[in-house]
């Protein structure tokens, strides 16, 4: 009986070396060639603790009127949901695994960077215009 069964197998590899940090979400890992495997994944399918430094301190919360709330680095994207716009949100200090769609209600220590992110996509819409 040379070949494995699927339900046999080990479903996760442990542990890994990344050998190479390609971009902010894809690496490259350091595996064995007989696994028959792609080197290079998305960090959505590593387990994070296993990858060594990649454990980090989280930001705490930042205190705006009296309440703790998260800071947002950046508005990413926007959607409309059932006529609701919802923005595509990455906290700061947080990698894109943790990136949500927020409605408007919910980013009201937010709404400069919300406009930024207006300003810019009506700026890309005339630029493919003209």
């Amino acid at each position: 009986m040379n070949k494995l069964m699927n339900k046999l197998t080990e479903k996760y590899i442990r542990p890994y070396k990344v050998k190479k940090i390609i971009s902010e979400n894809v690496v490259e890992l350091e595996l064995l060639v007989s696994l028959r495997i792609y080197l290079v994944v998305n960090v959505t399918m590593l387990y994070q603790e296993q990858v060594e430094g990649q454990k980090k301190i989280l930001p705490p919360l930042v205190e705006t009127e009296g309440e703790k709330e998260y800071e947002v680095e950046k508005i990413l994207n926007r959607q409309d949901v059932r006529v609701k716009l919802k923005y595509l949100v990455r906290w700061n200090g947080y990698t894109l695994e943790k990136d949500i769609w927020e409605g408007l209600e919910n980013l009201g220590n937010a709404m400069e960077l919300v406009e930024e992110f207006e300003q810019e996509i009506r700026k890309k819409e005339i630029r493919q215009v003209e």
